[in-house]
């Protein structure tokens, strides 16, 4: 695992194991499904991130920031945090910068990244007694919501790789 280091020290309980490794598989581990989320994205230009099939439709750049949008939102659920608070806006399908460079692109991928790191420590941190129950204003449970923001990152994955195909 890539955090090992700060796992190593105590023994996790296996099904918050398994849900670190399923949501690490969809986002940057290698797997038997082919390309995560990350590698998606690996060395894409400007213009292959702001290229959308129709105006109506969205493009890579927007994806990404859709993804990042929601790592947060399961991890607010999963730590109580505060509502509104992830740094772009509006906060799902947050808006691409208006310079986008490849600074700007740099930036959106690493707040991307740093969201599912947090995300990572949360379940991580996540008291195994508590998967089975609904956040709070929920009915979802909190195992639906980890296991399903691994499903999610997979499906943006996948609508990533064929708009890159789409653009041959």
């Amino acid at each position: 695992m890539q955090h090992g280091a700060k796992i190593s020290k105590r023994r996790l309980d296996p099904r918050i194991t398994l849900l670190i490794e399923i949501l690490d598989q969809a986002f940057e581990k290698q797997a038997w499904h082919g390309t995560n989320l990350r590698g998606s994205v690996r060395g894409l230009s400007v213009k292959q991130l702001l290229w959308r099939p129709s105006s109506k439709r969205h493009n890579i750049w927007e994806i990404v920031l859709h993804t990042a949008y929601w790592k947060y939102a399961v991890w607010r659920r999963l730590t109580g945090g505060e509502k509104g608070t992830f740094p772009r806006s509006p906060s799902d399908w947050p808006r691409i910068p208006d310079r986008p460079d490849s600074k700007a692109w740099k930036l959106d991928l690493a707040l991307l990244t740093d969201q599912h790191k947090l995300l990572h420590q949360a379940i991580i941190d996540f008291p195994p007694s508590k998967l089975y129950s609904p956040p709070p204003k929920s009915k979802l449970k909190y195992i639906h919501l980890i296991y399903g923001i691994s499903s999610h990152d997979l499906y943006h994955a996948g609508q990533i790789q064929l708009l890159k195909r789409m653009q041959k």
